[in-house]
């Protein structure tokens, strides 16, 4: 059995070189192999796009896989502001805000330059409202929360940045654009990647800056105005991007502890935060296949965590976008259940949960919403998405930056790198055209041989007219106790063959899950065949069952 790759990929460059950085995410900038990558990161640099959409009353609706000139599933386009319209610069993260006296919605939306602010009660027709400038410098990687009516914004790679604290509210009277200042600066770490804050307790957790060993560095919000230094989460070094709760969980240890769930470049790390002055680890739990552990978030009940790992399709031999499924009923054994693999090949950024649907913001795939209703079984279904890089879906560091999904209307803002905002929304109870056939299925077992040649498993199809769809849908349940050993293929009726699965390092067991293959070019009738082989000695399995639904 092969050992997995150790350690964290850090990867950023010094701050010269950061800070002309437009579409990478700012990782610990301490090694040469990170200033490698940060060269990788540059050549992905492009232009802002200009295009606008605004102006139509009723949007522009998704008709036909396409909306305007972007590609897309059961996502309506209701607008486009370029960044050419809000302040320049380039793109990155992006928040929401309600009025609670008007009920108006506003985009809070960062750029490299500052932080932009936008009425988008009328969706259709956004309103930029003004910019609040960037404190000292351009950074490409800012990030903003809101709490009480005030946004909270941090930079990553300006030493003097420190948090911006802005009242909200003063945007009710804002006719015409302005450039404001800060209501307040909190000054206790300078540079920080991301900033999380629990509405719920009132505290904010800056993390990725220059204090805590890059840990989350936590601070009383409580009076927003003045805020306080809470203290720090040091035990476990640098954090990339945290989700911290009022625990209600099924774990009842925890009940009631305020918990903070990190993403630590190469683990998911579980601190009790509950006593600022004395935080508690509670695990760090690696995984197979980890290269950067990102951004995550919980699931409403509290019960599952969705994991993004931002560069596991460059440097993994599955290209295609993947989700790392984690079952928390126990906080101290956090279980790895299960990989969604998206069928496109974009680098996953953020995601967000609301209800059953994670809206998640991939890069050059724009923003992917997934159907989390079968977690408990690890098998997470695409809703909808919409796709606000036309030009391609590779692994590579353009379009979705972020996406904010908690407005009341059902709108959802996207912020792009090199778009700006779009503003989407949807219609995710869209009735989908019935499937020309139906499902297909061999539930009989086949052995694997250890490190021996390919097997095969039929079915048969009839009864289905013309050729196989875009989106065939192949479910696979392999049991093996290392699936990085194995090859996963299906092969079509006149031998066509498509790749599932290649072989990695991934040492996890089985492989369940669900892949989608444009097979539109084959004839649906005939026999075709899931074909395994297993490549590298010491772990055997078998073929459980797999089924195709056209």
């Amino acid at each position: 059995m092969r050992s997995l790759r150790s350690g964290a990929l850090a990867v950023l460059t010094a701050s010269a070189v950061a800070l002309s950085m437009t579409g990478a995410s700012a990782h610990d900038p301490t090694t040469a192999e990170g200033q490698a990558a940060a060269r990788t990161f540059l050549a992905d640099h492009l232009p802002a796009d200009r295009h606008a959409v605004t102006g139509t009353a009723d949007g522009v609706p998704c008709v036909n896989g396409k909306a305007d000139i972007y590609p897309c599933r059961n996502v309506d386009l209701l607008s486009v502001l370029p960044l050419s319209a809000m302040g320049g610069g380039n793109g990155n993260d992006i928040w929401g805000w309600t009025d609670p006296s008007s009920g108006k919605e506003y985009a809070i939306v960062g750029r490299t330059n500052g932080t932009a602010f936008v009425d988008v009660s009328t969706p259709t027709a956004p309103k930029f409202l003004g910019n609040l400038p960037s404190n000292g410098g351009s950074s490409s990687w800012r990030d903003m929360k809101v709490y009480q009516d005030h946004a909270f914004i941090v930079a990553d790679f300006i030493t003097g940045h420190g948090m911006q604290v802005f009242d909200l509210t003063r945007l009710r009277t804002v006719t015409t654009p302005q450039t404001f200042t800060a209501d307040a600066l909190y000054k206790d770490f300078g540079p920080a990647h991301n900033i999380a804050i629990n509405e719920e307790t009132g505290y904010a957790y800056a993390i990725g800056s220059n204090t805590c060993s890059g840990g989350p560095h936590m601070v009383d919000i409580r009076t927003p105005k003045q805020p306080k230094n809470a203290g720090c989460v040091a035990q476990d070094g640098y954090t990339h991007d945290n989700q911290c709760v009022v625990y209600r969980g099924p774990d009842a240890a925890y009940q009631g502890r305020e918990i903070c769930f990190n993403s630590n470049e190469d683990t998911l790390t579980i601190v009790d935060v509950t006593d600022k002055a004395n935080p508690v680890q509670i695990v760090r739990k690696g995984y197979s296949g980890a290269q950067y552990s990102h951004q995550g978030w919980l699931t409403e009940d509290q019960r599952y965590f969705l994991l993004d790992d931002e560069l596991d399709e460059q440097r993994g031999s599955d290209k295609r976008t993947r989700t790392y499924i984690w079952d928390l009923q126990s906080l101290a054994n956090p279980v790895h259940t299960g990989v969604y693999n998206s069928p496109a090949t974009a680098i996953d950024h953020n995601q967000y949960v609301k209800g059953k649907y994670s809206y998640q913001a991939n890069y050059q795939a724009g923003l992917r919403i997934l159907d989390i209703s079968g977690i408990g079984s690890a098998q997470l279904t695409e809703a909808g998405y919409f796709d606000i890089y036309p030009a391609g879906d590779q692994a590579s560091f353009n379009g979705a930056w972020s996406n904010y999904p908690y407005f009341g209307s059902g709108i959802v803002v996207v912020n792009g790198i090199e778009q700006g905002l779009v503003v989407v929304k949807p219609n995710l109870g869209a009735v989908e055209p019935p499937p020309t056939g139906g499902k297909f299925e061999n539930t009989a077992d086949v052995s694997i041989p250890d490190a021996g040649a390919a097997v095969t498993s039929p079915i048969t199809v009839s009864g289905v007219s013309g050729n196989a769809p875009a989106t065939l849908a192949v479910s696979v349940d392999i049991k093996h106790s290392y699936r990085g050993d194995l090859t996963v293929d299906l092969v079509a009726p006149d031998g066509t063959s498509f790749r599932l699965k290649g072989s990695d390092s991934d040492s996890g067991d089985n492989v369940v899950t669900t892949y989608t293959v444009n097979a539109s070019a084959e004839v649906a009738n005939g026999t075709w065949q899931l074909k395994v082989q297993d490549v590298y000695r010491a772990d055997t399995g078998y073929i459980d069952a797999w089924s195709l639904q056209f």
